[in-house]
């Protein structure tokens, strides 16, 4: 087990706290970074990354949302003396074709390839999550949930799943060096389908309603995203809509040696906690 500092990038957020937390019960020294941490960082100031490489032994990437800093960053682990890096990508990352998402997805993970160093990367399929952190929360909790998404099917995936594989990556040197770990939940199920289970659990009324990929994009920027955000956010049910992303793998079990959490798991872990109420 590697017990040398790692550095976690993208702390606040969905992944990074939760990879945070788990390290440090392992008893792993973290550097969480954020734009707002005690050693800042911000992948667009370049001029303050090597202060957070100083003396780390693994770093957690929660790359930008735009590709490039990637690969000046790997550059400058390498030179700090890092040993790995472990990579949040995307489930079927080279199935996107040419769409945004995919394009940065897949740059990202060659910038860590590339990098000489210890590398692994994480490909989760859509996080539970989604549905009571930030993207859907709003939708569920006032009722109904818009979205371009029919009837194929998505393997959701827990994020504590994610985050328990993060943490044994990490801390397991040379066991998953060179590997692309694609991560799911146990079975797909539809966006109809989840808000049901959502709406049984929570006790509240919910309904799921099929739009556009154009009605949805335009939703997104009358609630304040960027057009070419939007337009990006859009096109990822036109990737899950083609099917080539909904089979299931045995990534979690492959690593962690037990089975992925269920959806059900989820729904009625977070009904209890009240995050539907209004």
């Amino acid at each position: 087990m590697s017990n040398g500092t790692t550095l976690v990038l993208g702390a606040t957020g969905k992944t990074g706290r939760r990879v945070a937390a788990r390290l440090r019960l392992r008893g792993v020294p973290v550097r969480a970074a954020s734009r707002s941490s005690e050693t800042p960082f911000d992948w667009s100031a370049p001029d303050g990354w090597d202060a957070a490489l100083r003396g780390v032994e693994g770093v957690y990437v929660v790359p930008p949302s735009v590709p490039g800093p990637v690969h000046g960053f790997a550059d400058r682990a390498q030179a700090a003396g890092v040993r790995r890096l472990v990579l949040l990508s995307g489930h079927g990352a080279d199935l996107w074709g040419d769409t945004v998402f995919g394009r940065d997805m897949l740059s990202a993970e060659d910038a860590v390839r590339g990098s000489g160093l210890e590398w692994t990367v994480l490909r989760p399929s859509n996080f539970s999550q989604n549905f009571s952190e930030k993207l859907f929360h709003a939708p569920l909790v006032d009722g109904e949930l818009a979205l371009p998404a029919g009837e194929v099917p998505e393997p959701f995936i827990d994020i504590e799943d994610v985050a328990d594989v993060a943490a044994a990556v990490l801390t397991e040197p040379g066991r998953h060096a060179g590997r692309v770990h694609e991560l799911t939940g146990p079975r797909p199920i539809t966006f109809a389908e989840a808000v049901d289970l959502i709406s049984r659990a929570s006790g509240r009324p919910m309904t799921y309603e099929q739009i556009s990929v154009d009605e949805y994009a335009a939703a997104l920027v009358e609630a304040g995203l960027g057009a070419e955000e939007a337009g990006a956010v859009a096109a990822m049910f036109e990737v899950i809509e083609r099917g080539v992303i909904t089979g299931t793998t045995d990534g979690v079990e492959t690593v962690l040696g037990r089975a992925p959490r269920t959806f059900e798991d989820y729904v009625l872990r977070t009904a209890a906690a009240g995050v539907w109420r209004r």
